[in-house]
């Protein structure tokens, strides 16, 4: 595969491996002079890109394509919603307004009324 095929994430992924092994004493699989070697100061790193660069690497990317589908898709039935349904629906909508209402009517005499019931209990 050239270099250009792969993302960038592949090439992040190559590069890493690549370097570990390198860093772990791995022969390089080009030659690269004494000098060049000083220049990129023996990082591992800089020199699996070399390697990289001259597609001498022997790692290969397994890029698996979407599976096709034999079955054609059936389309979705519309329902409809019955009248039973849709009043226990607005039922239980009216009843979480109303809760909502109880909370908004409470006041800060009721809170501290609460507090003083709670603390004549313990």
């Amino acid at each position: 595969m050239n270099v250009n095929d792969f993302t960038k994430y592949e090439k992040a992924r190559i590069l890493g491996a690549r370097a570990f092994q390198i860093a772990m004493n791995a022969p390089l699989l080009i030659k690269i002079n004494q000098e060049d070697l000083e220049k990129i100061k023996f990082d591992a790193l800089k020199i699996a890109e070399v390697e990289l660069d001259s597609n001498i690497l022997p790692i290969s990317i397994k890029k698996p394509f979407p599976k096709k589908k034999e079955k054609t898709l059936k389309r979705a039935k519309e329902q409809k919603i019955s009248e039973r349904k849709a009043e226990e629906i607005e039922a239980e909508e009216e009843e979480i307004a109303k809760e909502g209402e109880i909370m908004e009517l409470a006041t800060p005499e009721d809170e501290k009324e609460s507090s003083e019931e709670s603390s004549e209990r313990e």
